[in-house]
């Protein structure tokens, strides 16, 4: 069971040259995808002079954030693993792939590395507001918190599936598209409701930066728990139970 597998991991840990690596890597990685992500959220209002989000708005969000991440996963997959979302560094620890510690120096990386993208994206842009995360009119905060849930799950589900599984093969070499893909049709689906999160860190930047709060519990409660689950349910159904030890030659 992954509950046995969970560790916290050495007191030195935190201060070791390639958890440092890692570290540095996952903040240059989200800063990457959040300068494009919010970015384009930022190039959205001023082409339309701050009005409403429109179909083409929503798909040119889509795309932009799973660019993003494709090249922000890429970049850092053979350094940190390429979490880039500390959803996603709560599903590794919950199935055991990650200790506490290496965790929550992930954690302080993402969102360092989200603030100081939002702080590049509004003085680059002559002071233009960056943007954050809310709900739409209409959606109560039960219903968006679901739709995080649902959307975070996919999310890590796609990551441990395609990067995390030990026997995903070949299939470990498009990982980087197939989790860039997994959020650009969430966006798609969740962006009219819940602006489609999946990541506390993409809604941590943009809160502090604007210093809006309202709701903003949802970006994290939600995330967390799909990616908990996510984590949970793969590495005991299809990792501890369906696999096979690989010879030490195949590592």
């Amino acid at each position: 069971m992954p509950i046995r597998n969970i560790a916290v991991g050495r007191p030195d840990e935190a201060t070791r040259p390639d958890a440092l690596k890692a570290a540095l890597a996952e903040f240059i990685s989200t800063l990457i995808f959040v300068v494009a992500g919010s970015g384009s959220g930022m190039a959205f209002n001023k082409l339309t002079e701050n009005g409403a989000t429109t179909p083409s708005g929503l798909v040119a969000a889509a795309l932009a954030h799973a660019f993003g991440l494709f090249v922000a996963v890429s970049v850092g997959a053979n350094i940190s693993g390429g979490h880039v979302n500390p959803a996603v560094t709560f599903g590794a620890f919950i199935g055991g792939n990650i200790t506490l510690l290496r965790g929550i120096l992930y954690w302080i990386a993402q969102l360092l590395g989200s603030v100081v993208a939002c702080l590049i994206l509004k003085f680059a842009t002559g002071g233009l507001a960056v943007p954050a995360f809310g709900l739409s009119a209409g959606v109560g905060v039960l219903n968006a918190f679901v739709f995080e849930i649902v959307m975070t799950f996919g999310l890590v589900y796609t990551v441990y599936a395609t990067a995390i599984d030990p026997k995903n093969g070949s299939l470990g070499t498009i990982a980087p598209i197939a989790i860039g893909f997994i959020v650009g049709a969430n966006i798609l689906a969740g962006g009219a409701f819940s602006g489609a999160s999946m990541n506390p860190a993409v809604a941590f930047g943009p809160a502090v930066v604007s210093w809006t709060w309202t709701n903003h519990w949802v970006y994290w409660a939600g995330p967390l728990v799909g990616g908990g689950i996510a984590g949970l349910i793969y590495e005991v159904f299809f990792i501890n139970t369906t696999h096979e030890q690989l010879p030490t030659t195949d590592y």
